[in-house]
């Protein structure tokens, strides 16, 4: 009787080298993803931080804002950032909604968020 040597054949060796390659494919894509979504949210909050201060400073400071649109840097850290302040009317005249829009500077046509509130006389 012949003796059969144990092992693995090339072609299962080539089929467990496509798995294990499809599989680190496959990992790899989703990693990228994960970087991807977690600096889009990063980008989100500072934004969020941005539009917050305008507001609180606007609160704090007992503003009473012009009607019309203004445009003006709020960085955070290094993510350059541009705000856009629009004051609207509201029906009742003691009150004036006041709206912050943040984009990136290199995108400028993408918004990254919106805050309002509602300013009463000062």
């Amino acid at each position: 009787m012949p003796h059969r040597s144990q092992g693995f054949t090339l072609l299962e060796v080539l089929v467990a080298l496509v798995i294990v390659g499809t599989a680190l494919g496959a990992s790899l894509r989703a990693v990228g993803s994960l970087t991807q979504n977690s600096s889009a949210l990063r980008a989100s909050m500072m934004a969020t931080w941005s539009a917050e201060n305008r507001l609180a400073q606007i609160r704090l400071g007992r503003e009473w804002p012009a009607f019309g649109k203004r445009s003006f840097n709020c960085p955070q850290q290094e993510l350059q950032l541009m705000c856009e302040e629009e004051v609207i009317a509201t029906p009742n005249p003691f009150f004036r909604r006041v709206e912050v829009s943040v984009f990136d500077s290199q995108e400028p046509d993408r918004r990254l968020i919106k805050l309002a509130q509602v300013v009463p006389a000062s």
